[in-house]
C-alpha cells in the first residue's frame, strides 16, 4: 500500500483519480442545493 497502489487513497491522489476510497466533494451553489439534484 503506497503511491503505486491504485486502490489506496495515496495511490489515487498520485494518479489523480477518484472512487469509493477517495470520493469527490459535491459542489453546493449559493442557494444551498446540490448541483446533482433534479427538479421534481
Amino acid at each position: 500500500m503506497g503511491r503505486g497502489d491504485i486502490k489506496s487513497k495515496k495511490g489515487k491522489r498520485t494518479k489523480g483519480s477518484y472512487g469509493k476510497v477517495r470520493p469527490q466533494k459535491i459542489k453546493v451553489d449559493t442557494t444551498g442545493k446540490k448541483k446533482d439534484e433534479k427538479k421534481a
